[in-house]
């Protein structure tokens, strides 16, 4: 039997949402954050970086580019790339096959579904409870492998639209780009070669895996959350979205709303990175929010190192004015370990739920 899924609570017109859904009081958004009245606007706001010039014969333009990479990589986690070098009509292309899948009937998408028991991750989904409070997240998804070529399982892409896996495929290799530029720009500032960082994380091994994140309309926006506030275990994660407002970053104490910008793309430090700079580059707590009106759509590419990668600070950042900040681990048993605290802290939670019922 399949599991049910967001999409088809979505459609059947329910006007509250299962228990299973709601947030404990303290994750639930704001009201004035889900009105979205401007809200964006106010206050402090996620960097925006314009790399038109990061191939630019003047060393004055790509230093300046390279200082406020750096910059927002160290403060806040996170930016907003334009003129990133991936076209507009490539960005079309891949939203609407991506799109055109998820508008198949509930029915369809299942042939592509994936079995977490039996070992089967990439597929199509919902996401499963994994978290403190044991609570689901207002999320359907597909999830595969979109890099290296050679590792892909194409038998996990779906075959309709018939352009899916083309422009997937285009989309994956502007990515890689942009891998190497962003990891050699934080690797400079560090004072390591450019190279360094990405070495570590694999090279020609580092993986990325591409999940289309699908977040139905929500009859009950205040109480849900499309993906719960968390950091990313991978070394960056890039994101695109269909203009529907709903990723918040944690800065200063406040969850500040990310803009809408059209062409931009979005650069997440992950854990990764921030283990390898020691600390210095900071792996950013976000967390997506749901809409009672429009579907939300976003396109996130996680860049991982393979599971065997030793990842601790790197030697050239640390000293003993500046001792590890972080054990040296497998990206693995990195994982292992964050899947573990977040189980423990589920179990611990549910425990409390019951001894509080019990009195």
């Amino acid at each position: 039997m399949a599991p049910a899924r967001v999409e088809s609570l979505a459609l059947s017109g329910l006007a509250a949402i299962p228990a299973e859904y709601v947030r404990p009081l303290e994750e639930r958004p704001t009201e004035c954050v889900l009105k979205v009245k401007r809200v964006e606007d106010e206050g402090p706001q996620i960097p925006v970086v314009d790399v038109a010039g990061w191939d630019s014969a003047d060393e004055e333009i790509k230093k300046e580019i390279r200082r406020q990479v750096a910059k927002a990589s160290r403060e806040w986690g996170v930016m907003q790339l334009l003129n990133h070098g991936i076209s507009e009509t490539l960005i079309e292309r891949l939203q609407a096959a991506g799109k055109a899948f998820f508008d198949l009937p509930v029915e369809e998408k299942e042939k592509y579904a994936n079995d977490h028991a039996a070992g089967k991750i990439a597929g199509y989904g919902s996401k499963l409870a994994n978290n403190a409070s044991g609570q689901l997240e207002w999320e359907d998804y597909y999830f595969h492998l979109l890099w290296p070529e050679q590792r892909r399982d194409m038998t996990t892409w779906p075959k309709h639209p018939q352009e899916y896996i083309d422009v997937t495929d285009a989309y994956g290799r502007e990515i890689r780009k942009l891998v190497t530029k962003i990891l050699g720009t934080l690797s400079s500032d560090l004072g390591v070669e450019e190279e360094r960082m990405e070495r570590v994380l694999g090279g020609e091994n580092l993986e990325m895996q591409l999940k289309i994140n699908y977040y139905p309309r929500c009859p009950q926006p205040e109480l849900a959350l499309g993906v719960e506030a968390h950091t990313d275990i991978s070394a960056l994660t890039f994101l695109l979205h269909n203009m529907v407002p709903g990723l918040q970053l944690f800065y200063e104490g406040k969850w500040v709303t990310a803009k809408c910008i059209p062409g931009a793309l979005i650069v997440h430090i992950g854990d990764q990175v921030e283990i390898l700079s020691n600390g210095k580059f900071k792996s950013g707590l976000h967390r997506g929010l749901v809409n009672k009106e429009k579907v939300r759509i976003s396109w996130a590419v996680f860049c991982d190192p393979p599971k065997d990668a030793l990842i601790g600070p790197m030697k050239e950042v640390v000293d003993e004015s500046n001792p590890p900040l972080f054990p040296a681990k497998t990206f693995k048993e990195h994982t292992d370990h964050k899947l573990f605290k977040k189980a423990q802290a589920q179990a611990e939670a549910q425990a409390a739920k019951k001894l509080n019922q019990s009195t």
